[in-house]
């Protein structure tokens, strides 16, 4: 194992050449994590805004390509009380507003997975703008799963798959995969789900079919760049034989 000049947090052996090359993260326990303390949910979501800001540095840092987070379902959006749902959004505004400069500056490429046009206008016109931010030296992509439900995302393909005209025994996984919301990037090697719940909750269901799924019982806004070595160095323990 070569020994490694990255920002490691730990003492456990990672390799640096068998890195993950998209991990993907289903954002869980914010409100619980708030309840705990005896704050509100919006305070719940702010400190889980502020944990994400770490984690995807640190992937960034050690050579993570694509990270995409979970950040509102479909189902949340609709089932959430409008108080909720409203401090997402001014949370959301708020920090692509404040951090566009920053991710140009530090490499960090933003997408949105989901149907953000659904989504009120000073959400959408924020998303777009740093949507369209050019940058000179792209060192990791972040997408964030926005209005997003998997089978959504798998009926929106097939739609615009009929849509083009695609003959029938033209589809095949590659083609479907082209048109996905994640098209053009790796599909995940490792996906998180901290909150100790053992679901996927309808989250990139295309994507992860030979994924390596970690579930672990600490609360997202507790889910340190430390815990994330740990899943990490997990992973890379794991016989991925993909199939074979």
């Amino acid at each position: 194992m070569k020994k490694s000049n990255l920002p490691f947090v730990t003492n456990l052996k990672i390799d640096k050449e068998k890195l993950p090359k998209h991990i993907a993260i289903i954002m869980d326990g914010n409100r619980r994590w708030a309840v705990k303390k005896g704050l509100s949910a919006s305070d719940g979501h702010k400190a889980g805004a502020q944990n994400l800001e770490k984690i995807v540095n640190y992937c960034r840092d050690i050579g993570i390509k694509n990270i995409t987070v979970y950040a509102l379902s479909t189902e949340n959006w609709r089932h959430r009380s409008a108080e909720e749902v409203k401090g997402i959004f001014n949370l959301l505004i708020n920090v692509v507003k404040t951090k566009r400069q920053e991710y140009k500056k530090s490499g960090i490429k933003f997408f949105v997975l989901g149907n953000f046009q659904a989504f009120p206008f000073k959400v959408k016109n924020a998303l777009k703008k740093i949507l369209n931010t050019v940058l000179d030296d792209e060192r990791i992509k972040f997408n964030v799963a926005l209005n997003y439900g998997g089978r959504d995302e798998i009926v929106n393909a097939i739609k615009n798959i009929v849509k083009d005209g695609v003959k029938a025994h033209e589809i095949n996984e590659e083609l479907v995969s082209k048109y996905l919301y994640t098209k053009d990037q790796p599909d995940p090697d490792l996906i998180i789900r901290p909150g100790g719940e053992f679901r996927l909750s309808n989250f990139l269901l295309w994507q992860m079919s030979y994924a390596e799924l970690f579930f672990t019982d600490i609360l997202w806004p507790d889910f340190t760049p430390k815990e994330l070595e740990k899943a990490i160095y997990w992973y890379q323990q794991r016989d991925r034989r993909m199939g074979k």
